[in-house]
Order: C-alpha cells, then structure tokens, then sequence
C-alpha cells in the first residue's frame, strides 16, 4: 500500500462487531441518496450527489469485525478535468482492537496528492468518517447526506472549493446579451425547432413546453439522434432538458450525451437579459465535444443573431 493513499483513522468504545455494522449502513453515514444493497459480498450500489458525483461501486470483501472493502467501478466527477478519477480505486476499512477500543482506519487506494480531486476528497471523506460515521457507531445517529434535500455536509464541501463553477468550466457553454425581454427569449427558446436547426437537415418530432414534455432531434442523414425531456421550467429564467438516449453513430460510444443535460438559464444585466447556455456532461473529455461544441456554437449563434439587435451590438 502506498503510504500517499488517502488514510483516516478513528478511535470509538464500540466492539468491532458494532462498528462493521455501522460500516456496512452506509445510508446511515456516507449518503442517504444510494440505491442497492450495501451489506453484502459482491453487491453493487450506487452513489449520487446532484450532478457533482457519481459512483457505482463493489462491495468487494466483508470479513465480520475485522474488514470491509469497496472497489469503484464507475465514476463520475463533474468537476475535474478527468471524470473518472475515482475508476479502479479501492476502498478498505481496516479493524483492530487497541485496549479497550475499536480503531477504524479507513483507506482509498488510488486517491492521492496527485489527483486533481484529492484537496476535495480529502476534506469530505474525512468529514464523514470522523464526525458522521464515528455518531452512528457512539451514538446510533450519523450525519449523511440527506435525501433530495438543499443542505447538508456535501454542499458545505461545494460552497467551499467552489465545485460548480469548477464544473461548469469543464462543460460546454455559450452565452450573450440581448435587449429583448426574457419573456420573448423565453418564449422562443420552447419552441426548440425555431432555433436548434438549419445547419444539418434536421428533423424535430415531439413537444417541449410543459414538464415531462419530450422530443427528439434527428440530424446529419441519421448521423445524430437524441430524446430530450423537459425536467426543469421555471418561467423567464431557466429550461433544462434531460438528454434520455441518444445514437450518435460517428462515435466509439453512441450513448455518450445520455444523462447529460442541456439548459438555458436568463438573468437580468441591467436593462437587458443574458442567455447563458451549458449542456452539463458535455466536456472535453468526450469524444464527441470537438465536433459537438462546434455544432452547439453554429446553432446558438444563430439563435444569438435573432435575438441580438443593433442595441445590444
């Protein structure tokens, strides 16, 4: 084991059997938001938090008071140059008597200094096994992330490193200026055919003006489909579209844009709007972003022109 691995140990008065209970609720400490079984070998779970992280992962090795070990299948970062840091890393909770008390020490093997994400991880995963975890074995009661909620321990961690602005610098965006209302951009922005077209034949079926409305995008003689449904509307200021599957047979990964998400969000700049535009998912590293920014920018350039008079210029 490397000695740069990230490592945290704890010391706690509960018996090892207690403590790799606790260990294995991992709802009831790391994060309220995973799906699947925890507690037992070869089980697979899933981690999400909003659109910042996501993990599948392995519980790999259970050994009744004595070790429990996880292995990262998939990541996702949206916030690092490199999504996938995580990918391949092993997760290892160590027990042992020391006296009269139990140590936990817990090792991501994989997550070190080298790794743009390591400042970041640090802090959350000490966090939470010194403070959450070490309440759910002393107390009975952790402290996760809790469920579709606003706040908690993850968005502390956020605010602090400023993670979505990093994020955001990795997706793709476009944005401008216009001394047209919000509400007329708005308006134009539903009718999708009206300015997500004109450049590759494309052909737009479907309807995207109340939630859960979807359409499809065809274009490039069959080159490019995607389904897009309306997840998010609130009038005059933002649009999201969740990307629900996708063939974009120019690419080793057809599926690349499922789960990504492309948004519109308008905020006022004294007496006039800006347009900001950002397909979250959609960075560099895809395949598809050097000819996928590429077409994004024609079309918002069109949109931009219609919606950019001789005042804004």
């Amino acid at each position: 084991m490397e000695k740069n691995n990230f490592e945290v140990t704890i010391l706690v008065d509960q018996s090892p059997l207690e403590v790799y209970q606790a260990i294995n609720n991992v709802r009831g400490w790391w994060s309220e938001n995973i799906e699947g079984e925890t507690d037992k070998s070869n089980a697979e779970f899933l981690y999400h938090y909003k659109d910042v992280h996501a993990s599948k992962i392995k519980v790999k090795e259970l050994v009744p008071h004595q070790r429990v070990v996880w292995e990262v299948l998939e990541n996702k970062f949206s916030f690092t140059k490199n999504p996938n840091e995580w990918a391949g890393n092993e997760m290892i909770f160590d027990l042992s008597k020391v006296g009269n008390q139990t140590q936990v020490k817990f090792s991501q093997i994989g997550l070190t200094p080298a790794e743009e994400c390591y400042e970041v991880c640090y802090e959350a995963w000490t966090g939470f096994v010194t403070n959450s975890l070490r309440k759910l074995i002393s107390e009975g009661k952790g402290e996760p992330t809790p469920k579709d909620t606003e706040w908690g321990f993850n968005e502390e961690i956020i605010e602090k490193w400023n993670l979505t602005e990093r994020a955001n610098k990795q997706n793709f965006s476009f944005s401008f200026i216009s001394s047209k209302p919000a509400e007329e951009i708005f308006s134009q922005l539903l009718d999708v055919d009206k300015w997500w077209s004109g450049l590759f034949a494309e052909t737009i079926k479907g309807e995207s003006h109340q939630l859960n409305d979807e359409f499809t995008f065809k274009a490039g003689g069959g080159a490019h489909y995607s389904k897009q449904k309306l997840i998010e509307l609130i009038p005059n200021k933002k649009v999201v579209w969740l990307v629900t599957d996708s063939n974009l047979s120019f690419l080793n990964d057809t599926k690349e844009w499922v789960d990504t998400r492309i948004s519109f969000d308008l905020s006022q700049e004294g007496d006039k709007t800006k347009v900001t535009f950002t397909h979250t998912g959609l960075n560099p590293q895809l395949e598809c972003y050097g000819s996928c920014s590429s077409a994004w920018t024609g079309y918002l350039g069109n949109l931009k022109d219609k919606m950019v008079g001789q005042l804004d210029k």
